[in-house]
């Protein structure tokens, strides 16, 4: 494949669970697009750090009977369900699971988000957001492994804020996690969002939205036809040299936070591998 007419050194990936429950819809996911990657988030609706010993090493076991590789652990660590007045210590733990496993399975980036608001102050909110993630970061460099902050929910889910986190943590073992269809869910420019953040950038996930006035009120959309810059975000990574993985979450069918947006008329595994085909064919054609 070429771009701007050198080889690409990226690789393509996916939130598996959004193609189907089970490992095995999963993998045939991804082996019917070509790809040699999956990001893990849930197997049977069950966290990947969460799942039991017996499961985890059968999920291990099946992914590489079919050659693939994971490419990041889509971790609960201060998601959308985990607010800054929530107990600590779940994050805690599921960063102490997570680290084993994620070198079992030869991962080194797992997926974080920064603790939505619970009403406190702005100032409470990211000092307290600033000191968990600063612990969770001094797990990861004992464990080898890399924290990727999703621009999400949480205090660094803001252009200046999500900046500010990462260069306050100042660790090899922080890096972002930049999201195309966030921004615009959340009422953001997604170009400035890119541009504020993009020295950090480590790993990518592809999703469009069209924002409908407000969180809650956007509507998901193939890549590339909503408000996300998805080609022109891809054509800056790629012309700069970005050699990281590129990992799509539809939201097409499933919206893990929003269940009210999951269309169970539709075929999750189809429009899954439908999604990977077209941003293939974005990137060849960048």
């Amino acid at each position: 494949m070429q771009t701007t007419g050198r080889r690409l050194k990226m690789f393509y990936s996916g939130i598996a669970d959004e193609a189907g429950k089970t490992i095995e819809e999963q993998i045939r996911a991804h082996q019917e697009l070509g790809w040699e990657h999956l990001e893990l988030r849930t197997v049977e609706g069950e966290s990947i750090a969460r799942l039991a010993d017996d499961k985890f090493a059968e999920i291990a076991g099946k992914l590489k009977a079919g050659h693939i590789q994971v490419s990041c652990f889509a971790s609960k660590l201060g998601d959308w369900s985990r607010p800054i007045s929530g107990d600590f210590a779940e994050d805690i733990k599921d960063m102490r699971m997570a680290i084993p496993r994620m070198k079992e399975m030869g991962t080194s980036f797992i997926r974080a988000m920064s603790w939505p608001n619970a009403g406190w102050s702005d100032e409470d909110w990211k000092k307290e957001a600033i000191r968990r993630m600063q612990e969770l970061v001094r797990l990861a460099e004992e464990g080898g492994v890399t924290i990727v902050h999703e621009n999400c929910s949480g205090w660094g889910g803001r252009p200046e804020t999500c900046r500010e986190l990462v260069e306050t943590i100042a660790s090899p073992h922080f890096k972002i996690l930049y999201d195309t269809g966030n921004p615009p869910a959340h009422g953001q420019d997604a170009w400035e969002f890119y541009q504020t953040v993009r020295p950090y950038i480590a790993y990518v996930h592809i999703k469009d939205c069209l924002n409908g006035g407000g969180l809650g009120k956007e509507t998901y959309t193939f890549c590339g036809e909503g408000e996300g810059k998805v080609e022109d975000t891809l054509r800056h990574l790629l012309e700069n040299g970005y050699e990281g993985g590129i990992s799509i979450e539809p939201h097409l069918i499933h919206v893990i936070h929003d269940k009210s947006k999951d269309d169970r008329e539709k075929d999750p595994f189809q429009a899954y591998v439908e999604y990977g085909r077209r941003l293939a064919h974005i990137i060849h054609n960048l």
